[in-house]
């Protein structure tokens, strides 16, 4: 974004609070027959369909949707409890052909699929907002910078599994789609204006054709507090509890961190307890727990202490690529070089145009360039490794001589 654009938004009146959606807060769709109406006014509606999603994320196991909130013109604003009405396919094809409008798409698209919806076309507004180059690219900050109006977002982090709803979380969930097509229509013509509309078209055709992500590998890796546990057999007790403890959640219907904080399990990890006393004395487990849960985290903590040592974990997940970058200066210090003339070529670069450097091009393909890159590397030979790696054509259109010249000097 120029500096003449930003200036002209700083001129904007003082934002006006949105406290309440234009039509009311509508009734929550929990029955059969008042999702079938649903389903007739969207198919009767006209333009883009505002999208939103509401998640329980710290209470509940997963990241399934426990309301679905959609806006569209002549159709107005709908509030559907998906736990009341699990198949929302029937509305889902009745708004395949009109244009999704979601704001950070790769955060709701997973349980809205859950649900049976997927769009053929969307917007994200957030990602619309990075490649304009807001600064900020919340929902809330970018209603208040584009449009002039406050969102309140004090209800972004409750228990949306809570049966009934309460009246503001409601309000709440209803206006974050009141002006999601407005704030559509604003970015469409801020990209227009700098040259940017049809890479963020590559971009939304990319995240509505991708695959549901696939289950992460070894994802007890990911405990936080991890990087300190040094000892295969204390990566072993990592492993066990946090098995246990996913198993646990998956029951319950409960986020793993309140049956058991990750620091409980790397405490436990670096003491390896004796028993069920040593373990209670550690941070995160006291008796409060109750004398059987003890036996459980007791008993994965063993489970591990048994383990034939060609059974323990290794210290690093089996790679599927680079080494990570702060390795490469020891073990190949002429792709070291490279990496460094391009990730300085395409920051460069991202300043001049505006927008994140990861938005430009994945830091991830950069670095399988330099690690590995094509014998003879040609603007046409990068391009072509780019789009192997995914990179849209925008993205190796901008970028595939810059990391050619890069190679190029790193070589040097």
């Amino acid at each position: 974004m120029t500096d003449a654009q930003e200036t002209a938004i700083d001129e904007t009146p003082a934002p006006v609070p949105l406290l309440d959606p234009r039509e009311g807060i509508p009734p929550v769709i929990a029955s059969q027959e008042a999702f079938a109406a649903t389903v007739d006014a969207f198919a009767s509606g006209t333009g883009p369909v505002a999208v939103d999603a509401e998640r329980a994320s710290g209470y509940r196991y997963g990241q399934r949707a426990y309301l679905v909130q959609l806006r569209r013109a002549g159709a107005g604003t709908a509030l559907i409890d998906p736990v009341a009405c699990p198949d929302l396919s029937p509305l889902g094809r009745v708004i395949g052909d009109a244009e999704w409008v979601l704001h950070a798409a790769g955060q709701d698209l997973p349980c809205l699929g859950e649900v049976g919806m997927r769009p053929a076309a969307l917007f994200d507004t957030e990602l619309a907002g990075r490649l304009a180059g807001f600064a900020r690219v919340g929902l809330g900050a970018m209603v208040e910078k584009v449009l002039g109006y406050t969102l309140e977002k004090g209800h972004s982090a409750v228990d949306w599994s809570t049966r009934p709803l309460p009246e503001p979380w409601l309000r709440y969930a209803a206006l974050d789609v009141e002006l999601l097509v407005d704030l559509r229509d604003a970015l469409e013509e801020e990209l227009a204006g700098q040259g940017k509309l049809a890479w963020a078209r590559q971009e939304f055709s990319a995240l509505a054709a991708a695959p549901p992500p696939l289950p992460r590998v070894d994802p007890w890796r990911r405990t936080s507090g991890v990087h300190k546990v040094r000892r295969r057999r204390q990566l072993a007790v990592v492993r066990e509890l946090w098995t246990t403890r996913d198993r646990i959640a998956r029951e319950r219907d409960v986020s793993p961190g309140r049956v058991l904080p990750d620091a409980a399990i790397v405490a436990a990890a670096l003491a390896v307890p004796a028993d069920t006393r040593a373990l209670a004395a550690l941070p995160g487990f006291n008796q409060r727990a109750g004398r059987a849960r003890l036996e459980t985290w007791q008993a994965a903590v063993d489970r591990a202490k048994a383990l034939a040592e060609r059974d323990l974990p290794q210290h690093t997940a089996p790679a599927h690529g680079p080494p990570p970058p702060r390795a490469w200066a020891d073990k190949d210090p002429a792709a070291a070089a490279r990496l460094s003339a391009a990730r300085a070529a395409v920051t460069a670069l991202a300043e001049e145009l505006g927008m994140p450097q990861e938005n430009l091009v994945s830091p991830d393909s950069v670095r399988r360039v330099c690690w590995e890159p094509p014998a003879d590397p040609t603007p046409q030979s990068v391009a072509q490794a780019l789009t192997a790696l995914g990179a849209r054509p925008w993205q190796v259109e901008q970028v595939s001589a810059l990391l050619a010249g890069a190679l190029a000097r790193g070589a040097g």
